[in-house]
């Protein structure tokens, strides 16, 4: 085993006190974004998503965020993916954002919809050309053999050619993650990081609880 145990930062650009935070988990997301996107961070709106099989078999990869309000965070992908299959037989899902720059990570669990069709197919029009005949062409997460996916995109751009709108595909489209639990993280010298984590009640009010780091 390759030995890491001296690979060590001392974190001290900046701390979280229970007094600062917003009210409300997205509202306090909104403002930590935001930052990210001041201080330049190449895609902040990247997150790892983790999701699981019925049986509880988990998975996880990055994604884009692409749009989130108080109802949560959304995000677009093929529904006979490995993540979208798991969401419909599975819909709970776990987000990790990580901005090392900032030294902050959020951590985001809760149950995913899918979005309404009509969302969904604003967002696709919304997109370049090439990527909505990706989306097309691509069986995303299946085997396929060398040469499959220039071949189908070749024949995906003939088929649509001569539509100036290319239709959304049925297989295609967003899921919200609606959160229950929200925790912030703020990385501070010798290991005495700020934690606040936002729980959901049954009356749909937010707690916050400082926790150990």
């Amino acid at each position: 085993m390759n030995n890491l145990g001296d690979k060590r930062k001392s974190y001290e650009k900046g701390e979280m006190s229970r007094e600062n935070l917003s009210t409300h988990p997205m509202a306090q997301f909104d403002l930590w974004y935001r930052d990210a996107e001041k201080m330049g961070i190449d895609e902040p709106n990247a997150m790892t998503i983790a999701t699981a099989t019925a049986t509880g078999q988990p998975s996880a990869r990055i994604v884009l965020l692409k749009g989130f309000d108080t109802d949560g965070f959304a995000f677009y992908t093929n529904y006979t993916s490995r993540k979208g299959q798991d969401l419909t037989e599975n819909p709970q899902a776990a987000l990790v954002f990580f901005w090392k720059e900032m030294e902050r990570q959020v951590r985001v669990e809760g149950n995913v919809e899918k979005l309404p069709q009509d969302v969904s197919l604003s967002y696709f029009h919304s997109r370049p050309r090439g990527s909505q005949i990706s989306a097309w062409a691509s069986p995303q997460s299946q085997e396929i053999k060398e040469h499959y996916l220039a071949d189908k995109r070749k024949e995906t751009e003939s088929r649509f050619s001569d539509q100036e709108i290319i239709p959304i595909p049925h297989f295609w489209g967003g899921f919200i993650v609606k959160p229950a639990v929200i925790e912030f993280w703020q990385g501070k010298a010798n290991r005495y990081h700020d934690r606040f984590r936002y729980q959901l009640s049954d009356n749909n009010s937010w707690s916050i609880k400082r926790v150990a780091p």
